[in-house]
């Protein structure tokens, strides 16, 4: 099975999916911008996922106007200025849907303790516009149907997702590794499913995490395990 060949837009969504921190710009009472630092997950269509406190300047920034902008960056060696970088724009919107918390969770390995605490909560961005930098000389927009998935005809492989990824973890965790090691260049180590979504798995260690992308769309759960099991292979061979 030969790698799907990413265009742009493709390399724009793996950067999202595989950002854990971003800079969130948000906008204070005098209009003035302002900048901080937030950790960040993705939402099974790949919306960002966000766990703030209300004591913080940019949560009450949000609770007064909603827009934001938040970027992601590709956290390479060297300079950083000739590595990717995405920054949507948008609005961010307070979530209790327990798929989002729950996606959250999986890759933010601190975030239940932060989440008992009564003043945090989880916000989700709703994406109107994005804008990539891939290094010098590669600049170009895109649309939010280019970066986030179309989910409406993949509703069984959004609800195989938990008991998948648990069956990933506990039986296959060997293959994980391969997939890290193998096919993606990671360091050594006990890599672990954190979540996956038509178009690709997500793999973490600690808080590096990598990003599988698939050679082809996939909606259905089976079609999932034969994808899987020919990339295994591959990474096998390798």
């Amino acid at each position: 099975m030969k790698p799907r060949k990413l265009n742009k837009a493709d390399s724009a969504k793996k950067l999202l999916r595989q950002a854990r921190v971003a800079s969130l710009g948000t906008l204070m009472p005098n209009g003035m911008p302002f900048v901080s630092l937030v950790n960040v997950a993705t939402a099974h269509d790949g919306s960002p996922l966000l766990l703030i406190s209300t004591l913080a300047v940019h949560t009450q920034n949000v609770l007064r106007d909603s827009r934001i902008s938040l970027m992601v960056d590709e956290r390479g060696y060297g300079n950083p200025l000739a590595n990717g970088r995405l920054s949507l724009t948008g609005s961010l919107v307070s979530t209790t849907d327990a798929e989002d918390i729950r996606r959250y969770q999986a890759r933010q390995p601190d975030a239940h303790v932060y989440a008992s605490i009564h003043d945090f909560g989880y916000y989700r961005m709703v994406v109107e516009g994005g804008h990539v930098v891939g290094g010098f000389g590669r600049i170009f927009d895109v649309k939010p149907n280019e970066i986030l998935t179309d989910i409406e005809n993949a509703r069984s492989f959004v609800k195989a997702e938990v008991d998948f990824v648990n069956h990933l973890n506990e039986d296959h965790a060997d293959t994980c590794r391969l997939y890290a090691t193998k096919l993606l260049g990671g360091k050594d180590g006990e890599w672990k499913c954190v979540g996956c979504d038509p178009d690709g798995l997500d793999l973490q260690l600690g808080r590096n995490a990598l990003r599988l992308v698939f050679p082809q769309k996939v909606r259905f759960p089976g079609t999932l395990r034969k994808v899987l099991k020919q990339l295994a292979e591959e990474a096998r061979a390798a």
